[in-house]
């Protein structure tokens, strides 16, 4: 292939303010997707972004005006970057060039006068990461005191947090003009007396002018809004939810006000007033729209909660001295303190002290982490008790937890396969509904009852209120938003939205063997003493002869021991036997170490040990003996000991009707008394690394669904291989990056709360598309007055209105259900 027509793709994240319904993602969609260079892109309504995938020469400011031409707003954010070390108008292009490469960024001004960048950003970039780019190119950017650039999900929250303040000042002033209107008119059909009453005292006309002073500030005050949005896509062919509002209250404020200024110009009988059902339909709606934006925010708590776990500043060393920075101001190879009970600021190396750090949000497990000198740290865990010194080696986006928020972002701005049915519906669901509520006015206008006309309007503003397309768009990305957030509460990262779906239909469960289903690194696991010796005395002796091989086995001794807090004395005349064991002299005993051959060559019978023997060889355990001044001393065996949890998660995984595999490079004797152990169901024994991609589809055969969990580097073929791939999170970060989900912890019963909350999320998904299908099927055929005939009943537009606001609510209800989830694994535990 030729490099030169090798078109490199980079993705951008547009947060876009002005969607209410799934018409205006798909509007949105295929305004971005006409752009040229646009790969693919994906509108969410939930988390109100666009992530587009786009060949690199492609301007992003061509997307964001793009969406403005669609009729939708994308908030722009700008930051002044002063920087050191610009010496001509080179350095200018060279910087402005480094700048404009970071994702989200649309444009860099870099002035050389005054030393300093004005950029302009989505909202979505940070200071570090253009502070980064800046420093890549060669350059130093100056720490300033105005606190860098918000995160996009901090944008995201203020832009949502001003927008619920603007729907409680429209939703308050809507409500105190529509209630006299209501209650006067309302109560008028309820209690002839009032009816009577007004009439009387007040008058008919004098009564419709105060209707229509109230009703026309509620019109166009709070209920300008659907008019911005709604009107625009109306002059483009491109209707959409505003549109619909705009259409049937506007239909309704406009009849009533022919009624009562020119009702001469109706047919006699039909000069009726409905401004309370104009004026409710705007108030029902800003209510649901209230209603709606305040669940939203709550489904995108996860995220905020993962934020607040990033600490606000920084204690680094500047000048021989410790100083408090602001943690945007962290740079790769710090020094840093941390002091008992502060967060950890960013990942790094222990260099000195020690203390324990609560690792709770990355591993699950509640128990602090000893770290001394060389041990790794991660921004965001707590310290305890003691204080130490590090070096910083990933900040900003670099960092763990930066990540574990971007993946999380990521899977949430997802769209699932299930979303295309939804998508290809509402593309033309909106112009159906006003085709619909057309047909309607007509039908009623030529066959309905006297006054025709009257019936018609009522019936037709009914069905264009009631089929809002809200809960259609919204039932899909909610349920992700939440179902992603309570994963990642759980330690189960989701890198895309395909694996939530896809993983739900597992039929079996693939494990690779050492590091997965295994602790990965042998250690002693029997030591059987014969009699007359004492244990510790025999491991202390062996311990020492050990210590001078580099055998595994060996390193597992001396770690045993060491960890019994033995001492371990010095071995003289060290011999090593290749194929049978070793030998030495410790102080004053001569100590032998190896298989029963070695016994047998050195006259030793290991017949004492006989059973012993039988058993580990049923648990896969090979045994070496220890014999100390030619005496038989101990059995004892060394093996990469299964993980805690592994035979609940196994067990657990066959509640759920699923089979379990085992996928090893061990012989076949060993493998089988691994799975006969965990009660594994498929064996793949002897694969060499190349090989477990052949295992995976063998696995396949049938058309079986296959989820293959592993973390090793040569997993990453097979992870990419199998349908998801599940990586284990203290693995490599290449396993890591290939698989489809992340453990964050080495816990295997994070593959059955992944399991079961991809079920439990789909499902909820398919509730909330029923209701929103079910709730349109049903409910516009009651608007459109097809129950008349039969019963009399009509829907009145109020109704409607606030049927609509419910179907919404309803959605969003039911997908932050999903926060209540339990994982059934630590249910059992």
């Amino acid at each position: 292939m030729d490099v030169s027509d090798h078109t490199v793709s980079a993705r951008h994240s547009f947060p876009v303010e002005g969607m209410t319904c799934a018409s205006c993602v798909r509007r949105v969609e295929k305004a971005i997707a006409k752009v040229p260079g646009v790969n693919s892109a994906t509108v969410n309504l939930a988390t109100e972004s666009a992530d587009v995938a786009l060949d690199e020469n492609v301007d992003p400011d061509a997307i964001v005006a793009a969406i403005r031409d669609a009729g939708y707003d994308v908030p722009l954010a700008t930051m002044q970057v002063e920087i050191d070390g610009m010496t001509c108008a080179s350095c200018v292009r060279r910087v402005e060039r480094a700048i404009s490469a970071v994702p989200g960024v649309l444009k860099a001004s870099v002035n050389l006068a005054t030393e300093s960048a004005a950029v302009e950003t989505l909202g979505t970039t940070s200071r570090a990461a253009i502070d980064a780019a800046i420093r890549k190119a060669g350059y130093e950017p100056r720490p300033t005191r105005q606190k860098a650039a918000d995160t996009g999900a901090d944008s995201r929250e203020e832009a949502r947090n001003r927008e619920l303040v603007r729907l409680k000042r429209d939703l308050g002033i809507a409500a105190a003009l529509t209630l006299p209107i209501f209650v006067l008119e309302m109560g008028s059909h309820i209690f002839p007396a009032l009816h009577h009453w007004l009439l009387m005292n007040i008058g008919r006309q004098p009564l419709y002018i105060f209707f229509f002073v109230l009703a026309t500030i509620v019109q166009f005050g709070p209920g300008l809004r659907f008019y911005r949005s709604g009107v625009p896509a109306l002059l483009r062919f491109a209707p959409e939810m505003n549109s619909l509002v705009v259409l049937g209250s506007t239909a309704a404020w406009a009849y009533s006000v022919i009624a009562t200024f020119a009702p001469d110009l109706l047919p006699a009988g039909t000069a009726n007033v409905y401004f309370e059902a104009s004026a409710v339909i705007i108030t029902l709606i800003l209510l649901g729209r209230l209603l709606e934006a305040r669940a939203k925010g709550r489904t995108s708590e996860a995220i905020k909660r993962l934020m607040g776990l990033q600490a606000k500043s920084a204690r680094v060393e500047r000048g021989g001295a410790f100083v408090d920075i602001p943690l945007d101001e962290v740079v790769t190879g710090d020094v840093v303190q941390v002091r008992p009970g502060d967060k950890v600021p960013v990942d790094g190396i222990v260099l000195s002290g020690s203390s324990f750090v609560d690792e709770s949000m990355i591993s699950g497990e509640p128990v602090p982490v000893s770290k001394g000198e060389g041990a790794e740290v991660i921004g965001g865990t707590i310290n305890k008790t003691g204080s130490f010194t590090y070096r910083a080696t990933k900040v900003g986006a670099d960092t763990l937890l930066a990540q574990i928020i971007r993946m999380v972002e990521t899977a949430q701005g997802s769209k699932l396969p299930i979303q295309a049915l939804v998508d290809e519906i509402t593309a033309w669901f909106v112009p159906a509904v006003m085709a619909a509520a057309a047909l309607t006015f007509l039908i009623w206008l030529v066959v309905g009852p006297e006054p025709a006309l009257t019936f018609a309007l009522v019936n037709a503003v009914a069905v264009l209120i009631i089929a809002c397309p809200c809960a259609m768009g919204l039932a899909t990305p909610t349920s992700i938003m939440v179902g992603t957030g309570r994963a990642a509460e759980l330690g189960v990262l989701f890198r895309n939205g395909e694996a939530l779906q896809s993983l739900r239909s597992t039929e079996v469960v693939a494990f690779d063997k050492t590091g997965t289903l295994t602790a990965g690194k042998p250690a002693l696991t029997d030591l059987e003493v014969a009699e007359g010796f004492d244990r510790d005395d025999v491991l202390a002796l062996v311990a020492a002869v050990e210590g001078q091989s580099e055998h595994p086995v060996a390193a597992a001794i001396v770690a045993a021991a060491q960890e019994d807090g033995l001492a371990i004395g010095s071995a003289n005349g060290f011999e090593a036997v290749p194929g049978f064991g070793v030998s030495a002299t410790v102080g004053k005993h001569r100590v032998a170490v190896g298989a029963d051959r070695y016994m047998e060559k050195l006259g030793i019978s290991v017949q004492h040990f006989s059973e012993t023997s039988q058993r580990l060889g049923r648990k896969a355990r090979t045994p070496l003996y220890a014999a100390i001044d030619g005496k038989l001393a101990a059995i004892i065996a060394v093996a990469d000991p299964i993980k805690p949890t592994t035979l609940q998660a196994i067990r657990a995984l066959h509640d759920m009707g699923l089979k379990v595999a085992m996928i090893t490079g061990d012989n076949r004797r060993t493998a089988e008394a691994i799975a006969a152990q965990l009660g594994i169901d498929e064996v793949v024994a002897e694969v060499l690394p190349d090989g477990k991609i052949e295992a995976v589809k063998r696995l396949r055969a049938g058309g079986r669904t296959v989820t293959f969990v592993g973390d090793g580097i040569n997993d990453a073929p097979a992870l990419a291989e199998a349908d998801i791939g599940v990586a284990v999170g203290t693995g490599t970060d290449i396993a890591i990056e290939s698989a489809d989900v992340v453990l964050m912890s080495g816990d295997l019963l994070g593959v059955t709360n992944a399991i079961a909350l991809s079920r439990a999320t789909i499902t909820n998904i398919r509730q909330n598309l029923f209701w929103a299908f079910a709730y349109n099927a049903s409910l516009i055929p009651v608007a459109a007055g097809v129950l008349y005939p039969i019963s009399g009943t009509l829907l009145s537009p109020m109704l409607a209105a606030g049927a609509m606001a419910l179907s919404s609510v309803f959605v969003l209800g039911n997908a932050l259900r999903l926060k209540r989830f339990r994982a059934p694994a630590h249910a059992t535990a």
